[in-house]
Parts: structure tokens; sequence; C-alpha cells
């Protein structure tokens, strides 16, 4: 299988994301290419079985740039593509209290914004994962390859 993969990253989290999945796509028999958004051209981008897009969250959404990316993305009704978002690590109130998953999705809607874009292309959604960062410029959170592995088995 051929596989795209784009991302953002200002800090390199979304970088060392990418990397890690490309590196275990390929030791496992696919082709698989990741770069950032920015040296692409979301005009033409190469034909693959697979699209990954990969954005940190900026207020709770996906970086301008890479919405932008998105929307001018000219991708074939229909085609496959997963989703990861580096995320800010959700922390306790002055209380103590955790956030609720629901919480968390309000104030965390940048997988829900990307989705919103590529759904409207009629593309297929096959897998999603959230990554945390542990503090602004990282570092990721513990065990974050595992995740990586898992969002991998999903397709």
């Amino acid at each position: 299988m051929r596989i795209e993969i784009y991302h953002a990253s200002k800090y390199g989290n979304g970088a060392e994301v990418a990397e890690e999945l490309r590196r275990l796509l390929e030791s496992r028999g696919h082709q698989a290419r990741a770069q950032h958004f920015k040296d692409a051209s979301p005009g033409s981008l190469p034909s693959a079985d697979l699209y990954v897009f990969g954005s940190p969250g900026r207020i709770g959404k996906p970086i301008g740039g890479m919405r932008r990316f998105l929307k001018k993305a000219k991708l074939p009704a229909g085609t496959r593509y997963a989703l990861f978002s580096t995320e800010a690590m959700p922390r306790p109130d002055k209380n103590g209290r955790m956030p609720t998953e629901e919480e968390i999705a309000q104030w965390q809607r940048i997988q829900p914004l990307m989705d919103e874009i590529l759904v409207s292309k009629e593309l297929r959604k096959v897998a999603d994962a959230k990554i945390y960062v542990k503090d602004l410029k990282g570092p990721l959170e513990d065990g974050w390859q595992r995740k990586v592995e898992q969002f991998a088995d999903a397709w």
C-alpha cells in the first residue's frame, strides 16, 4: 500500500509522530512518505491508497495552514484518509478534578474540524489518533509510540 503523510509541526512533535508512523509502515512493507504540509502542493498531491493528515492544536483548532491545505487538497471522492493530532495533555483544574471526555471535546476540536473539511469532499475516514503533548513544546506523552502503532493497526 502507498501512504502519503502530511503533518504540521512547529516544535517537532507532529514531525516525530509522522516519522515514527512512516518508519513503522515501511517496516510492514508499505511505501510511505512523510512531509510537512508546507513542502507539498495541495492541488497536485501524488496518488496514494491512503492519506494521513496530522495537525497540532491552536486554541482547540487545527492550525490555519493545515485547514487551508485541506480545503485546497484535490483528491477524488471516496479517497481514504486518517487523522492524527498532537494535543495538550488534559490537566486537573484548581480543585484537582480531571476534565471528562465530553469537556475535553468541547475545547479540543482539532480532528472534528479537519473531518468536516474532508467529509465535505466526500472522502472516507478510516482511523484517527490523539497524541498528547506534556507541555507546549513537548515532549510527547509517555507511550506515544504504542498509540502510533495502534493507529497504524486500525487500517
